[in-house]
């Protein structure tokens, strides 16, 4: 893959709110090697000042993160007051830094983990495998032996074919049916790649009870930043269905799993409690708390979308001349699509660089068009 990424436009770029996920090879590049802790006393934007300065002063142009940890622990506290009846388990796909488990596993949340890498990484921490779930409905053999060696009971599944896996590696598992939701309005849809029709939760409810195994709820994602809160109801009402299909086949039906799709900021679609509105009206009507349901949600965009700045260095430009005669100026980062901003290009939010320049003491600047 090449390095650096062409960036069209006027402006260099410094450092930006970002989600992303984790610190790791993306397309065969690697994220910022650094992820920075901020000091309680220090803003993001001071911290990006000094830091610049930093690596100036050690000829380094490295990319780098930084995490306000103090707002991810409000994040948390803010998801908490908005859903008191939701357990939240935080989607490590989100961001895997160390220092972001660490913080969340000490707040008491739970995490969601998509493959064994993940599982590895929270384990490692000390969380109680109750604390996890294996939310990924579509696993290797090998993973699923390693949630089993290793105590984590709560999987999904979306599939005869899972299930046989299941029966065959971890048979004492603790299921989750996926359903397929109508996820159309959302930035990342994910129902067209995983859940079941509602059509097809009864056989394969009855499948896992002839199969030895333990149905105890469903799930669903409405996919990631969802604009239409609406979805959730419809969601949940579907998923009361599932629960009767259950029972009726004879599996204690006892965990819903919400999912995610919670926006990350208030820039743009709804507001986050606007949606926990919508979320608790629903479950108030179809799972109420008298029917002892625990009800567990997977947060990642949400808690982490405002919590990440990225710094990226502008290490090349050329000027190129348009059909028309006009010449346009084109920047390259050491870090973009093949990176960090790797999802980028599928959101329809406008991502505003800030710019910083050296002009004696390192100084924001609003724009700063480059000779």
């Amino acid at each position: 893959m090449p390095g650096p990424h062409p960036v069209e436009g006027s402006v260099g770029v410094s450092g930006m709110s970002t989600c992303l996920e984790g610190l790791k090879e993306a397309h065969g590049r690697p994220w910022p090697k650094e992820l920075i802790a901020l000091g309680p006393e220090e803003s993001a934007q001071q911290m990006v000042l000094r830091r610049i300065q930093e690596l100036s002063d050690s000829d380094q142009q490295d990319p780098f993160m930084l995490a306000d940890l103090d707002m991810l622990a409000s994040r948390h506290q803010a998801f908490c007051q908005a859903l008191p009846q939701v357990s939240p388990f935080y989607a490590v796909k989100c961001n895997s830094s160390p220092w972001v488990l660490r913080v969340l596993a000490a707040l008491g949340t739970g995490f969601d983990c998509a493959s064994q890498v993940e599982l590895e990484q929270v384990l490692g921490l000390g969380v109680a495998p109750s604390r996890i779930i294996y939310a990924n409905p579509c696993k290797p053999a090998s993973h699923i032996r390693y949630a089993a060696r290793h105590g984590v009971q709560l999987l999904t599944f979306n599939s005869e074919e899972e299930l046989t896996k299941v029966a065959q590696h971890h048979p004492g598992a603790r299921l989750l049916l996926r359903l397929r939701t109508q996820d159309s309005q959302s930035t990342f849809p994910l129902s067209t790649k995983f859940g079941a029709s509602l059509e097809a939760c009864g056989h394969l409810l009855t499948s896992a009870r002839d199969l030895g195994l333990a149905v105890v709820g469903a799930s669903f994602h409405v996919g990631s930043n969802c604009q239409t809160p609406q979805s959730f109801t419809q969601a949940i009402a579907d998923c009361r269905c599932v629960f009767e299909m259950g029972r009726g086949a004879g599996h204690d039906m006892s965990c819903l799993d919400i999912g995610g799709g919670f926006p990350g900021t208030e820039d743009s679609g709804p507001k986050f409690e606007e949606m926990a509105r919508v979320i608790s009206a629903a479950l108030a009507q179809d799972f109420p708390e008298e029917r002892g349901v625990k009800v567990i949600a997977e947060p990642g965009r949400f808690y982490m979308e405002s919590v990440c700045t990225a710094a990226v260095n502008i290490i090349a430009k050329k000027a190129v001349l348009e059909p028309g005669g006009s010449q346009k100026l084109m920047y390259y980062l050491n870090d973009g699509h093949y990176g960090s901003f790797r999802l980028g290009h599928r959101e329809p939010v406008p991502r505003v660089p800030i710019v910083v320049k050296v002009r004696g003491p390192l100084q924001p600047q609003e724009s700063s068009p480059l000779p």
